[in-house]
């Protein structure tokens, strides 16, 4: 997500806080539980990397400024660091990085027919991190369900199987706001069949390290919790056959 670019208006200061509202309050009713020690592992003692096998998958990344690596180098943007955890696996994955920075549903919308009909062939698999700039700057939650929801179907209609990263609202938007807006990913999921991450930035709750200055994009040690969390999912809405190919996944 992106607030502020060249040629737009800058979204109003309180909504820049969202964002940060989010990552300090979602945990702010009850205490959350000290981390746990952990031991790193010596790199000998690591897994190696498993073998690359079967045909090329596809993957398509439509977002926002979470997607495009803001703040980041060449190659540590999510999609990057997804395509090679995936790959580390034994997924021969190649993801296609559609982020458009401050970029919202309704943007993802118009753009998508375009992005997937670019393509030599369709995609293997599609995941939409999409909503976040809506939310900050207000615009009204039933927008929002009603992009997502044009999205999910036409990638439901082509046969094209999606991995939903939700969002949350900011509390201090109301209860109302929250209301309306929380719902929706998981109710559009549900919905189109798609495989839902509920909170894409639940990983960095609590851990203010692990965003940039701006006090809102991931670092790369951010970026880097973000795909393990998810990888999970990713893999696993793969089509069958693409699946099958690979290796078992390692331990």
């Amino acid at each position: 997500m992106k607030w502020k670019s060249a040629g737009r208006l800058a979204t109003p200061p309180k909504l820049v806080l969202a964002l940060v509202f989010v990552l300090g309050a979602c945990g702010s009713e009850q205490a959350a539980p000290p981390p746990a020690k952990t031991v790193e592992a010596a790199p000998s003692d690591l897994p190696p990397d498993l073998p690359v096998v079967g045909e090329e998958l596809r993957i398509v990344a439509l977002g926002d400024s979470l997607f495009t690596g803001y703040g980041l180098e060449p190659g540590q943007s999510y999609p990057a660091r997804l395509e090679a955890a995936l790959r580390a696996r034994g997924i021969n994955a190649r993801i296609t990085n559609a982020g458009v920075s401050g970029d919202t549903t309704g943007g993802g919308a118009g753009r998508l027919d375009f992005t997937l009909n670019s393509l030599q062939k369709p995609p293997a698999l599609v995941i939409i991190s999409l909503g976040g700039n809506d939310m900050l700057r207000g615009l009204s939650p039933d927008q929002t369900r009603k992009n997502l929801d044009e999205m999910l179907g036409k990638l439901k209609a082509r046969g094209i199987p999606v991995v939903l990263l939700g969002m949350l609202a900011a509390p201090n938007l109301g209860a109302d706001y929250r209301g309306a807006f929380d719902p929706i990913y998981p109710a559009l999921a549900k919905k189109h069949g798609a495989t839902l991450v509920p909170f894409f930035l639940q990983p960095l709750i609590g851990k203010p390290k692990l965003i940039q200055a701006d006090r809102i994009h991931p670092t790369l040690d951010g970026i880097d919790l973000m795909v393990g969390s998810t990888v999970d999912a990713v893999a696993g809405a793969l089509p069958k056959t693409a699946k099958s190919a690979a290796p078992p996944t390692r331990p």
